[in-house]
């Protein structure tokens, strides 16, 4: 998955429009290979934006779970001791000596 989608699921408050919209955005942008589409492409991508955007709304919508919602503080975090322990494989696969 890409690092820049984000889970949207099971948070307290309820992931935005404009998160909904931004994973959207990332995904067309990953399957297309294309930031910025041409005038002639310009329809055809924002149509896949807004599908992709309507079909993630209605999942997220959806879904049931048992778990206690999450925090966007403590995903957050997760993530960034994610990288912090990436960054440490990193430094130790490529230390001198």
């Amino acid at each position: 998955m890409c690092r820049n989608i984000k889970p949207l699921f099971n948070f307290d408050p309820p992931a935005t429009d404009d998160e909904i919209h931004a994973c959207a955005l990332q995904y067309v942008r990953k399957v297309t290979g294309m930031r910025d589409p041409t005038m002639g492409n310009k329809a055809a991508y924002d149509a896949a934006v807004a599908a992709v955007e309507a079909a993630t709304r209605s999942v997220v919508s959806r879904l049931v779970t048992r778990s206690p919602p999450r925090t966007r503080e403590e995903e957050a975090e997760r993530a960034a001791e994610r990288g912090r322990k990436r960054e440490q494989q990193l430094k130790a696969r490529y230390a001198p000596g």
